[in-house]
């Protein structure tokens, strides 16, 4: 029976669903469009439809992905009950947590050297995305008297370094006990870079 026509936006996340699931379990590299259409039971020219190549469909999904950890920034920043310093140690987890998802999968899929373009423009992304919370938060902390931050930008850009820092020594598979070393190092060059006292931020992984 042939399949009744969807709302593309609804078609369009079948096909991300699909091919998120095939990459997780055959790995990127091992997944074709003929792979994503045979097992949506529909035909390739569909899914070429929608996007034009695998790699715009990997694009798309990381880009969701990212934007629902931003939004979850978003949340944290504009959050009342909670200190300057929980804030900027809970955008870290955040971040942390969000590239680490479903075991790993995404980090490896992105670190594959024929997907460094999309890492590239995807960190681009994110870092635009997260600038103005994270600008808020250390405004905010600076107005607080949590902080002292003559120039925001260039705390907010040593932080983001810091999470470049730990998502490679995630993807390096460290042992636990160096990975809990740097993460209490990447704290205390936070709490540099925001002239914050010693042992006010904390950087936690739950999902590692």
């Amino acid at each position: 029976m042939a399949r009744t026509a969807q709302d593309p936006q609804i078609r369009m996340t079948e096909i991300l669903q699909t091919a998120e699931r095939l990459f997780m379990e055959k790995g990127y590299s091992g997944t074709t469009i003929a792979d994503i259409a045979k097992s949506m039971g529909v035909a390739q020219g569909m899914c070429y439809y929608y996007f034009k190549s695998k790699e715009e469909i990997l694009e798309v999904l990381l880009n969701r992905h990212a934007s629902s950890f931003v939004a979850e920034i978003k949340d944290l920043a504009c959050a009342d009950e909670i200190t300057s310093y929980e804030k900027i140690g809970c955008m870290l987890q955040i971040m942390l947590e969000g590239i680490c998802y479903k075991n790993k999968a995404l980090l490896h899929i992105v670190n594959d050297a024929q997907n460094l373009r999309i890492k590239d423009q995807l960190q681009r992304q994110v870092k635009q995305a997260l600038a103005p919370w994270g600008l808020q938060i250390i405004e905010e902390g600076g107005r607080r008297g949590c902080f002292i931050s003559p120039h925001p930008q260039t705390s907010f850009d040593v932080i983001m370094k810091v999470i470049e820092f730990l998502i490679e020594s995630v993807y390096e598979k460290i042992p636990d006990e160096l990975l809990a070393l740097r993460l209490q190092m990447a704290a205390r060059i936070v709490e540099t870079a925001l002239r914050a006292p010693e042992g006010t931020i904390q950087i936690y992984l739950t999902s590692v």
